[in-house]
């Protein structure tokens, strides 16, 4: 046996110590975004049955929300809108009173140092369901853009601090880019979901947001899961339009693809840990077959190693709390 000839790497894991001194990927409280869902209406406080422990919230119950938020130290939240009524063109959306509006102003009057970031679609607004304008059963992109520009305006007058654009229509951020900068928020940055999926994965969102198309799939503008190189070129032609940030949506199944961002590219990059992937785990713990807590953390701190600087997270109050657990 002395004659044999390997590396020790067992050395560096020897004590909680010594692993702790050559760790190399962590996990922050600042890395995190909180998804909330606002919705019209009074005393509605209703949980997303597909998504335990995530809720609507009616603007009368979204301050105490808010308030656990910033105690948890998490600095930002991300606004996703029910509306009472929608339209063709999702007029909701870009109303100067819309939901998401009327959350921001709420928000940013109790606690103007949490960031407020506004998700900039017209799927959860528009009676169709689909992130542009329709005739018959196409989805039109360039009359779409318009709608887009003039809803992110509505948002950044209201006082969100970053726009986050999802509808994945050719040259939204170029559209978004300009709109802002000719109303006077061309300090607003613009976080694009960039590199966005047609996934499976998003089945709870819809029960969370009410905005699953009525007709058809959103394959003609979200991405086929089959392609990688495809990748590439969205976020590149966003970062020539004029993005801050790219998300990679989903993250998950995606870390191939959230390695390949960061490495090509130079701006934050940003996972969205979706709604089944949260779902998901929260059915195997409910039924005991996992610890919830280590595979959270295990889940969330593998899209930082993958090249994730934030991550858009519904566990992020549970994850802030583990965290500060661990001081």
């Amino acid at each position: 046996m002395t004659q044999l000839q390997f590396q020790r790497h067992r050395r560096l894991r020897s004590s909680a110590a010594m692993r702790a001194m050559v760790k190399e990927t962590y996990l922050h409280k600042e890395d995190l975004i909180y998804p909330i869902f606002v919705i019209e209406g009074e005393n509605i406080k209703k949980e997303v049955h597909s998504m335990p422990g995530v809720f609507q919230f009616s603007l009368d119950n979204l301050g105490a929300e808010i308030d656990e938020v910033v105690a948890l130290g998490i600095p930002a939240v991300i606004l996703f809108g029910l509306p009472a009524e929608k339209d063709a063109v999702g007029t909701g959306a870009f109303h100067d009173h819309g939901i998401v509006q009327e959350a921001t102003r709420l928000i940013k009057a109790q606690h103007p140092e949490l960031l407020v970031i506004a998700d900039t679609c017209l799927c959860e607004f528009t009676d169709h369901g689909h992130c542009g304008l329709i005739e018959g059963d196409q989805i039109l992109n360039d009359s779409s853009l318009d709608y887009l520009a003039r809803t992110a305006v509505s948002q950044a007058k209201a006082g969100a601090d970053i726009i986050a654009p999802s509808n994945m229509m050719d040259g939204f951020v170029t559209a978004i880019r300009a709109g802002l900068d000719e109303a006077g928020f061309e300090n607003v940055p613009i976080m694009s979901y960039a590199v966005k999926y047609a996934s499976s994965y998003y089945g709870p969102f819809r029960d969370a947001a009410d905005g699953a198309p009525q007709f058809g799939d959103r394959k003609s503008y979200q991405m086929d899961p089959s392609n990688r190189m495809e990748a590439f070129r969205e976020a590149e032609s966003d970062i020539v339009e004029g993005a801050d940030f790219l998300i990679v949506k989903p993250a998950l199944s995606y870390l191939d693809i959230i390695r390949d961002v960061k490495n090509n590219f130079t701006l934050p990059i940003v996972a969205y840990n979706v709604s089944g992937e949260y779902a998901m785990i929260k059915a195997a713990a409910i039924n005991g077959w996992i610890e919830e807590k280590k595979v959270v953390l295990e889940t969330l701190l593998g899209m930082k190693r993958a090249g994730s600087d934030l991550i858009i997270t519904y566990h992020a109050k549970d994850v802030a709390r583990w965290l500060e657990e661990k001081k």
